[in-house]
């Protein structure tokens, strides 16, 4: 058997042992979607030509101070990324995933960093995802006024892609008239308001402690923005790791596998069906 085959049997055996899965996932579960990896500044001003030519880095745009200092520009990147997320597909790993937690006596549950609503869109339920750093399908206000959150489903950016610019008025704030801005922590962010992930986090934790023998699948978290890692380890449960850069665990029980979100999953989900005597198509 090659390495890879022996890491799928020995994440075969940890499915089998578990009552409940906890899937934890950053970044790189998205990227089989097609969505844009903004893995370093060349990655990033690829997918962002117009900020690229700026010199404008992830962490300057992706913050509460691009919004007071050039509103336009910034919910131009934002706006494209609302519109982007609701136009991509989840790919299958992520039916493949809730299938899974199906299976199991618990059930499971979903922590994740991205902000796109992709578990959701894939058929988890809203009571079974955590989402560390927001969704940006909420908005709140940029000062903010108060700590209300609301949906952003009628927002339709117009936003002129060659230039990361919005073309259309942006969204204010129904209680102030102050501009809103994503309801995401961003980077530099001391005003995100984050009563919802925390009523997430609160539901998790109360489900955590009905299950006895949780297995957790991380895909796709790195530890560049340690978040999901950091969940990970406070579980000290089992480990399936699935990332192609970092694939390393520490722990003997552990399986790292260095391939991608959807490579992976459908390969430890086809070892574990074949060990049950089914099959995936």
């Amino acid at each position: 058997m090659t390495a890879l085959a022996d890491g799928y049997a020995a994440a075969a055996r940890l499915i089998e042992q578990a009552d409940a899965l906890v899937i934890c996932a950053g970044a790189g579960m998205g990227v089989d979607s097609g969505l844009p990896d903004f893995r370093g500044p060349g990655g990033f001003w690829q997918a962002y030509p117009a900020l690229g030519r700026a010199r404008i880095r992830f962490e300057e745009i992706a913050s509460p101070a691009a919004f007071r200092r050039d509103p336009e520009v910034a919910w131009g990147f934002y706006g494209h990324r609302l519109n982007l997320y609701r136009a991509t597909v989840p790919h299958e790993g992520f039916g493949l995933l809730r299938e899974l937690a199906a299976s199991m006596p618990r059930g499971g549950v979903v922590f994740t960093s991205n902000v796109d609503g992709h578990f959701q869109r894939a058929g988890f339920g809203e009571d079974r995802v955590t989402e560390c750093h927001g969704s940006i399908h909420h908005l709140q206000c940029l000062e903010p006024c108060s700590d209300a959150i609301w949906s952003a489903a009628d927002l339709v950016p117009e936003v002129d892609v060659a230039e990361c610019r919005i073309r259309l008025a942006m969204p204010r704030c129904p209680n102030c008239g102050a501009l809103a801005r994503p309801a995401i922590l961003m980077f530099g962010d001391r005003d995100w308001i984050e009563g919802r992930t925390r009523e997430q986090e609160r539901r998790l934790a109360d489900w955590l402690r009905t299950v006895e023998r949780p297995l957790v699948i991380e895909v796709g978290a790195g530890s560049t923005v340690a978040t999901v890692r950091a969940f990970v380890h406070s579980l000290d449960a089992p480990l399936i790791r699935i990332n192609p850069r970092e694939p390393e665990v520490v722990q003997r029980r552990d399986v790292g596998l260095g391939v991608g979100a959807r490579e992976g999953i459908s390969g430890i989900v086809r070892s574990s069906a074949g060990g049950k005597g089914g099959s995936v198509a």
